[in-house]
């Protein structure tokens, strides 16, 4: 073997070592708030992919479908104990913990389209308020995306606010009960496993679950024959974060190709998930027996002034909440969101 042979041979064999020792430092365990079959699991799956090749593969991520650990509430507290490296899953499941996350997680009513939300987030002020919600728990927040405007499955007609009226109706606990409540429904606590079986026995009328497309593959919309389409009362956002000190110990490099990846994976989510929901809404429009309605502006605008009464009585729940409702209200204001 030739002496520049040798040398360049031991060169590779010391860089694969390096990046060896260094995809050893960066494996993570996260969980994620969806379970393995549906979509948004295998697009959360696609990024850590990405993620792996991006970063040469030194970082590695094992992304583990809901309750694989802990509970869907709990992986905040799971980061924070190190049991866990990081999450992807609904700001909106820790208002339990502080009605900020309900408020910043699901202001129901507030965005008409995905972009307005990942606007507010990456542009607006959302990333620092969440970096500071975040910041008592030893979490770092990464990015946000989000996945469509959720439509709602409904056994009987819903064309406006006044057929909310006594309807049974499961929706999660938080700000989306109270909406909901305030427009004269009445609220059903009901996990979303038992959606459909809930729908298909009468215990509920009407469910806010999730967006067109997931309903339509699950079936929601044979049993519950009346969905509402374009959804417009519920956008989560979807946060991807970690624990602080093992971001910290991250090469600036790997930061910035984190913050930039969440980015495309929020642009990625929210275009596979719309296109999905066009296609299932022609294969909807073609059953007779599905009647797809959807709501006037007026009476679109008559629950966001419903919501909003609710925004006001949710913030007052907490100093982070009043932030985040201030925060909310002067960017839809200023960009003629209101």
């Amino acid at each position: 073997m030739s002496k520049i042979s040798t040398v360049l041979l031991t060169a590779t064999l010391a860089g694969a070592l390096s990046t060896s020792a260094i995809a050893a430092d960066f494996k993570f365990k996260f969980q994620s708030s969806d379970p393995a079959g549906d979509k948004n699991f295998q697009v959360q799956k696609e990024w850590t992919e990405r993620v792996e090749v991006m970063t040469g593969g030194r970082v590695q991520i094992d992304l583990l479908p809901v309750g694989s650990i802990f509970k869907h509430t709990e992986t905040l507290d799971g980061i924070k104990l190190g049991i866990l490296d990081g999450h992807i899953t609904a700001t909106e499941f820790f208002s339990g913990k502080d009605p900020a996350f309900g408020l910043i997680g699901n202001t129901v009513g507030a965005w008409s389209s995905t972009q307005q939300l990942l606007q507010f987030i990456n542009y607006g002020g959302g990333y620092e308020l969440m970096t500071e919600l975040y910041a008592p728990y030893g979490v770092k927040f990464i990015g946000g995306s989000t996945t469509g405007v959720e439509s709602l499955v409904a056994r009987v007609p819903l064309n406006g606010v006044a057929d909310l009226k006594g309807l049974k109706l499961r929706a999660p606990e938080g700000l989306v009960q109270r909406v909901f409540a305030a427009a004269g429904a009445a609220p059903v606590n009901l996990p979303g496993s038992e959606v459909f079986t809930g729908l298909s026995k009468g215990v509920i009328d009407a469910a806010d679950y999730t967006v067109f497309s997931t309903n339509q593959k699950a079936g929601m919309n044979d049993i519950a024959t009346h969905p509402v389409q374009p959804g417009f009362h519920s956008l989560p956002l979807i946060d991807i974060s970690m624990n602080q000190k093992k971001w910290d110990k991250l090469p600036a490099d790997i930061q910035e190709i984190l913050t930039v990846s969440v980015r495309d994976f929020a642009q990625d989510m929210t275009t596979q998930l719309h296109i999905a929901d066009q296609i299932a809404v022609k294969a909807a429009q073609a059953d007779p027996n599905i009647t797809i309605h959807d709501w006037s502006a007026e009476e679109r605008k008559k629950f966001r002034a419903i919501a909003r009464t609710q925004w006001e009585e949710f913030a007052k729940g907490s100093k982070n909440a009043q932030k985040v409702y201030d925060s909310i209200t002067t960017y839809l204001e200023t960009n003629g969101l209101l």
